[in-house]
């Protein structure tokens, strides 16, 4: 299905049809001299300041197709936001048309058909909230606040992912307004070239609009393992963790995370300001049956504090929302996906826990497996699935002056960690925006790079959707 809207002629100039834009859209069109335009332009990295040359708030599909054929007439890139969070802040463009979906949250769950059907601009917390209520959810991500759209275009890890996999291996169809400004139903059965390539390709191909998931049975309660061991505990807890995950791959998402004690009533005053790490793990199943079975991460010695417990679902998509208010941060993230986690690894995430610039970072190992590995590499174009682990290096400061130095310690760490890496690949969604941005996509998607290219020559072949880990339209 391809819905093409009714033509416009804009060969008055740019301020004509600008005019013209804005008095087909239902929503704002702001300006640089408008008020709300630089509320507009933040996003959730404090350090992200760019300036589009105009930003379109979009209340509906129309808007949304008026402005990517304003866009297309006028020669402009485009910049999509919906929830504003990904770390190198593709939602913001300098000198481009920034569309703004963030008006357009609805959700609506059919609870005979395990569906929901989510607007482009929900986030997290709207999906949760409004599945929830029917005792329902899909693999969303860990920070409530995250976009749908941004997080499941390029993946999509949270805690379900062991049970259920990623968010794009739960994406049954989109609706998406292409470079060409034409509504497109993309799924198995249509556009299903297409459709795979929005399974792990980012938001390269348009702007989806309409995302359709398969739900899960969940909750409400599920149980939460969270206990905390001072750093100088060193890798015996780590290996044991490791090892224990082994054969629960299918039912417990988990990280461990390194972080610095706040000096917070929560944490025993004597352990404020020192290093630490987090088992932090969820069983995606009757929660007293993962109360029990998770109780050993709880035993691996002396501990700053204790965590752990049952809680409802919802409650536990926003147990990390407070380390990452937005815009109060500057934030850069780089990451690489393990075949194996090494002891080798471990220890050297304990040096780099050790030795970071900032007490407001934090690093982390994930493990994957079960319903993740299960999808064969050509099924999507997120590609193979045989890493077993991810280590993140997620550095987060608050003085502009510090930029360099906790840039430069981030991409060096990430470098050593590199030769423990999977032929290369990455998270893209937890991947800072550097010179060799092209070439880390590239290893990225590995063999379905070319087929992407093609994919992309076809339905943006004006590269107008550039703001993202961009896939340069290419022929065979």
């Amino acid at each position: 299905m391809r819905l093409t809207p009714p033509s416009s002629a804009l060969q008055d100039g740019p301020a004509a049809a600008l005019a013209m834009l804005k008095s087909r859209l239902s929503g704002d069109l702001l300006r640089p001299d408008d008020a709300g335009y630089d509320r507009a332009r933040s996003v959730w990295n404090g350090m992200i300041d760019r300036r589009p040359w105009a930003i379109s708030r979009c209340n509906s599909i129309e808007d949304v197709i008026v402005s990517v054929r304003f866009a297309r007439d006028q020669g402009l890139p485009v910049s999509i936001r919906a929830g504003g969070h990904n770390v190198a802040g593709h939602a913001v463009c300098d000198d481009g048309l920034m569309i703004d979906l963030s008006s357009m949250r609805a959700v609506r769950v059919n609870p005979a058909t395990k569906t929901a059907f989510v607007q482009g601009g929900a986030r997290w917390a709207d999906v949760d909230a409004a599945t929830q209520a029917h005792g329902l959810a899909t693999p969303g991500g860990l920070i409530s606040e995250t976009g749908v759209a941004g997080l499941t275009l390029s993946g999509g890890v949270g805690w379900l992912r062991s049970a259920h996999g990623l968010s794009i291996d739960n994406l049954l169809a989109v609706d998406i307004v292409t470079a060409d400004g034409c509504l497109t139903r993309a799924s198995p059965s249509e556009n299903a070239d297409l459709f795979w390539a929005l399974r792990g390709g980012g938001g390269n191909f348009g702007v989806v609009v309409n995302f359709e998931f398969r739900l899960h049975s969940i909750g409400p309660t599920l149980m939460l393992a969270a206990p905390v061991y001072p750093l100088s505990a060193g890798a015996g807890p780590i290996r044991f963790w490791r090892d224990f995950l082994a054969d629960k791959s299918d039912l417990v998402g988990s990280l461990c995370e390194f972080s610095t004690v706040a000096a917070d009533a929560d944490y025993p005053q004597q352990f404020w300001g020192s290093r630490c790490y987090t088992l932090a793990a969820v069983y995606a199943g009757n929660a007293a049956v993962g109360e029990r079975l998770l109780q050993a991460l709880r035993e691996l010695g002396p501990m700053v504090a204790d965590f752990s417990g049952q809680m409802p679902y919802c409650a536990l998509q926003k147990l990390f929302d407070p380390l990452f208010p937005p815009g109060e941060f500057r934030c850069y993230w780089k990451n690489h996906l393990l075949a194996q986690l090494t002891d080798c690894a471990i220890d050297e995430a304990i040096e780099n826990a050790a030795a970071s610039p900032s007490d407001r970072s934090i690093s982390s190992l994930w493990n994957f497996g079960g319903a993740t590995a299960a999808v064969p590499a050509e099924a999507t174009a997120f590609g193979d699935r045989s890493f077993g682990w991810m280590y993140s290096l997620d550095s987060v400061w608050r003085d502009a002056a510090d930029d360099e130095q906790l840039m430069a310690w981030t991409r060096a760490a990430w470098q050593r960690a590199r030769r423990h890496a999977q032929e290369g690949r990455l998270y893209l969604n937890f991947a800072g925006q550097d010179a060799d941005s092209e070439a880390l996509t590239r290893n990225a998607f590995g063999k379905n790079y070319g087929r992407l290219a093609q994919i992309k020559l076809r339905y943006d072949p004006g590269n107008m959707f550039r703001f993202n880990q961009n896939i340069r339209p290419e022929s065979p």
